[in-house]
């Protein structure tokens, strides 16, 4: 486990959790709630999100070898899906959709299951926060590397819950304009790791065959 390794694993969770658009849906999502009640669903949200990235991280191996489904294989399919998100970020599209899947949650849920559901999943622990933690944690093989890893999952769970805890001041300071432009970039840095990603697999694939 090398210093790249966990500042490439945190920075993909990062792109990944996408504070600055999660925390405009955020907002939209405890309209009417006073700022403690606000902070309890950020606080609920994040820990249940981290807490199943974490069991993903420990047991995603073992699934895909049940499943018989290779990890420079897994790695290809990963990276082409982180593909298509950081594609829809760079266009608005995940944006859009997330907000969706948040305004359908809010009419069938009460509201004090909004932060398991949407908010923990699939707004944080979505398919492509799922993945990212799977195709990571082929890389940090040891127990001491894989602690790395959960270490790396819980400090970016911390920073996303910094962000929905200032959320409404973030979305005064950037505005629509700047929420887009940063959402955006980290589109593009996602889209490079998720070419990495596919590079490694096709490695992986001829040196396993």
């Amino acid at each position: 486990m090398t210093l790249d390794l966990i500042i490439n694993a945190f920075v993909t969770i990062i792109v990944m959790f996408d504070p600055p658009g999660l925390a405009a849906i955020f907002l939209g999502l405890t309209v009417g709630m006073t700022r403690g009640q606000r902070i309890q669903v950020a606080f609920r949200g994040t820990v249940t999100a981290a807490a199943i990235l974490i069991v993903v991280a420990l047991a995603g191996a073992a699934i895909l070898s049940v499943l018989g489904i290779t990890l420079g294989a897994f790695r290809i399919a990963g990276g082409i899906l982180l593909f298509w998100i950081a594609f829809e970020m760079i266009f608005e599209k995940r944006h859009e959709r997330q907000e969706k899947s948040a305004e359908v949650a809010i009419t069938k849920d009460h509201i004090s299951n909004i932060a398991v559901f949407p908010l923990a999943i699939p707004l944080i622990a979505g398919p492509g926060a799922i993945s990212a933690i799977i195709l990571l944690a082929g890389s940090f093989a040891s127990p001491v590397d894989r602690a790395g890893l959960i270490g790396v999952i819980i400090g970016a769970s911390v920073v996303l819950f910094g962000t929905l805890v200032l959320a409404d001041w973030l979305d005064r300071y950037l505005g629509a304009t700047g929420r887009v432009i940063l959402t955006r970039l980290l589109g593009v840095v996602l889209a490079a790791l998720s070419v990495q990603f596919v590079v490694d697999g096709i490695k992986h694939v001829f040196i396993a065959g």
